[in-house]
């Protein structure tokens, strides 16, 4: 098992929690306008990096 792959999946799964959360709190109106735009920023780094670590890393043989 590829352990960069694993967590490159692994961000990639905590992003997108956070992108949903941001989401609905923003859909919902509720919570601090500072704090959702840190969490949303937050969430984007883990997805981005996540998506690109899986898609770097090469399959061990």
């Amino acid at each position: 098992m590829n352990l960069k792959r694993t967590f490159g999946f692994i961000l990639t799964v905590l992003g997108i929690i956070g992108l949903i959360y941001t989401g609905l709190q923003v859909i919902q109106r509720s919570g601090n306008t500072t704090n959702l735009l840190v969490i949303g920023v937050i969430a984007l780094l883990f997805f981005f990096s996540g998506i690109g670590l899986v898609k770097n890393t090469k399959d061990a043989e």
